[in-house]
């Protein structure tokens, strides 16, 4: 179930709430990532993104992998199904923040205004997916939740494309998207009619043993 925006509010919590709360969280903690807490009250930790990625990505072409279209310097290829990413981050941090680190990590050069971090959470046997909003801090919403990313976990996506700023887009992006979709249709074209040719080969076949004569 997708929830387009996070309508939950959030009772910050207190100086030895937090400490409390850390504590437990290091307490069940399996993968090592734990959190820190310093002395001025920020605490940093890790959080686990993955990547729901429907369109191609731009990166520096010196940086990307596997086949791709190019323009200049930038290479447009999709991300493969799956992957995660694993930050690290402070309290402060925001959404947008966030994201920001994320396309960086990836060498990324598209618009951070396209894409939108997700929470998927578990609650009485279902998944929900929440759009974050920009001011949220995900540090805070995994010390809440705990380290269990069953019980919570983070994903970036697209904007829906209803909300996709198209003018964040450039020229050669665009031009890239557009050789990536042909070549794809292409492919398909290709794929349909050696479907259509084998079955057109057996029908013929067994045409040829019907009336056969015997």
């Amino acid at each position: 179930k997708d929830v387009q925006k996070e309508r939950e509010p959030h009772a910050y919590l207190s100086e030895e709430e937090v400490k409390e709360k850390i504590q437990s969280y290091n307490s069940s903690v399996t993968d090592k990532l734990k959190m820190t807490l310093n002395a001025n009250g920020i605490y940093t930790g890790f959080i686990k993104v993955q990547m729901e990625l429907c369109r191609p990505i731009t990166v520096q072409s010196s940086q990307s992998q596997g086949s791709a279209a190019h323009s200049n310097n930038e290479t447009a290829f999709y991300l493969p199904d799956g992957c995660v990413n694993t930050l690290h981050i402070s309290s402060t941090n925001t959404v947008r923040e966030v994201i920001e680190a994320l396309l960086k990590k990836f060498f990324v050069a598209d618009n951070p205004a396209k894409f939108a971090l997700y929470k998927r959470c578990h609650k009485e046997d279902q998944v929900y997916t929440c759009k974050l909003s920009d001011r949220e801090h995900p540090l805070y919403l995994r010390l809440v939740a705990g380290p269990r990313t069953e019980m919570l976990s983070f994903v970036l996506r697209e904007h829906e494309t209803g909300e996709v700023m198209w003018e964040a887009f450039t020229i050669p992006e665009l031009q890239n998207f557009l050789r990536i979709l042909d070549k794809e249709e292409n492919e398909q074209l290709q794929i349909l009619k050696k479907r259509y040719a084998a079955y057109r080969d057996k029908l013929e076949e067994a045409l040829g043993g019907v009336w056969k004569p015997g």
